[in-house]
């Protein structure tokens, strides 16, 4: 469960034991290798290489799942025709303001 330690005279703290943390035993676990089982592309031939299979994909024009980079999001306020209306409705506001218009409460 746990030992109780002094770290110092009269001071005594309950300490966890702690485990390894999990490590592989192939001599580099952080490398994905290129190699792969062989696989058919859209145009008949099998593939044992990664790189290759992902080449012949893209020159088809194909889109790999989960690879694929979706077109960033524009927001409705940074069109140029909505800040262009934003801002004339403001002026027309700030104008009508100090021509002394004001809503009745």
């Amino acid at each position: 469960m746990g030992e109780l330690v002094e770290i110092e005279p009269g001071r005594w703290r309950f300490v966890k034991p702690t485990t390894a943390p999990a490590r592989s035993a192939l001599p580099c676990p952080h490398i994905i290798s290129d190699a792969m089982p062989p696989t058919e592309q859209v145009d008949g031939r099998f593939y044992t290489s990664k790189s290759a299979f992902r080449a012949t994909g893209k020159a088809l024009g194909l889109i790999e799942i989960g690879n694929e980079r979706p077109k960033p999001k524009v927001r409705a306020t940074d069109l140029p025709e909505t800040k262009r209306e934003r801002r004339a409705v403001l002026k027309t506001a700030l104008e009508k303001h100090k021509a002394g218009h004001r809503r009745a409460p």
